[in-house]
């Protein structure tokens, strides 16, 4: 009896990092996303490189956001990592869909699923093997 109720607690526990690791996501995504802003209107950047800028920033927010929450978890980086990533895309995407934007599958959104969960797992991996002191 014993396990089975360790098990259920180690299990929310993980959860509880993976849903800490993504809110750490859309934290430094909306900072980045803030400076990024910035420099857009105060520079002469183009605004053609924001699709490849917002990627760029989403996915090092969850390659962030995916090792803070296996730090804590210490297995499965692999998995775990890859949760961060695929519950910070479907949110995103159900945020947008409310919001007005609406779902479409595009071959950017396609893209945009795949770095999130390959910076997830890669994240997660890196997040396992850093060592605590």
């Amino acid at each position: 009896m014993t396990n089975v109720t360790e098990t259920g607690n180690e299990g929310k526990k993980n959860i509880i990092c993976v849903v800490k690791g993504c809110i750490a996501a859309f934290i430094i995504t909306s900072i980045a996303i803030f400076i990024f802003s910035i420099l857009l209107t105060s520079t002469k950047i183009s605004e053609e490189v924001i699709p490849v800028v917002i990627m760029i920033i989403t996915g090092i927010s969850i390659l962030i956001g995916s090792s803070l929450s296996t730090i804590t978890i210490k297995k499965s980086g692999f998995l775990y990592g890859a949760l961060v990533g695929i519950f910070y895309i479907l949110i995103l995407y159900i945020l947008s869909s409310i919001l007005g934007s609406g779902f479409s599958l595009n071959q950017e959104a396609i893209i945009m699923m795949i770095i999130a969960v390959l910076t997830g797992i890669v994240g997660g991996i890196v997040g396992v093997n850093i060592k605590n002191k």
